[in-house]
């Protein structure tokens, strides 16, 4: 597997994860994680914070014991920020605002996450950048680090994000439901989607560490780029 580096020294290395790949192995250990393939180059790797195994973009890993430390303590006392862009459904009423709202595991299922008064603190920033018929391309910037955090806001405010399985519709989304007048190619049996996976990316980390100020950034990857040039195309 090619292992896309954004940026490495002695003390961290910064990975663009693509996504369903996950960041750790989990419970089963039966498939291989991001953090495999680090630690057969690395040796020593130290796990900072994960990404869902569906979302893509820049995640940290430190590479000594001291840096894990400290990196966890930027994550834990919110001094490392954190943003994220990615597609919903629907045009949001406001352009901007905070999701200020509790997130708590779900009594009856491990793998969910729902919005709870007795949860723990949350909060999450949002800004529209670009409106569409049906979606809405956003940026994120989340407070806290709890998990499916977007998702679950998100969800909570009636604007899941695309292709999501757990918290919002699992359809993929096609060029059928975007091009007006669409005809499917006579060779094609059925329309290959645009995107199928869950349509968020961890696109930037911003932080200091040992005096030095990092701003490290994912790109948006292929496949949300040619969903965004569809949406732009189709847009009128």
């Amino acid at each position: 597997m090619h292992v896309d580096i954004i940026f490495e020294n002695d003390d961290f290395v910064a990975v663009n994860k693509p996504s369903a790949l996950l960041s750790i192995p989990d419970r089963l250990g039966v498939e291989r994680s991001l953090k495999d393939f680090l630690k057969e180059r690395y040796g020593n790797i130290y796990t900072v914070h994960r990404l869902d195994r569906n979302t893509s973009g820049i995640i940290v890993f430190a590479k000594t014991e001291e840096t894990h430390k400290a990196l966890s303590l930027l994550f834990e006392s919110r001094e490392m920020e954190k943003f994220y862009v990615g597609l919903v459904n629907g045009q949001m009423i406001y352009p901007a605002g905070t999701v200020d709202v509790p997130i708590m595991e779900h009594p009856g299922k491990t793998t969910k996450m729902i919005t709870h008064v007795k949860g723990k603190p949350s909060i999450t920033d949002y800004e529209v950048l670009e409106s569409f018929r049906l979606y809405s391309w956003v940026q994120f910037q989340i407070h806290t680090g709890r998990t499916h955090q977007i998702r679950v806001h998100m969800q909570h405010v009636g604007h899941s994000i695309v292709c999501d399985e757990i918290y919002g519709d699992p359809k993929p989304i096609l060029l059928s439901s975007i091009k007006r007048n669409f005809k499917l190619a006579k060779s094609a049996e059925e329309e290959k989607p645009i995107l199928s996976r869950l349509g968020l990316h961890s696109h930037r980390l911003n932080f200091s560490l040992n005096g030095k100020a990092y701003k490290l950034e994912a790109p948006v990857p292929k496949d949300l780029k040619a969903l965004l040039q569809q949406l732009n195309k189709w847009k009128g």
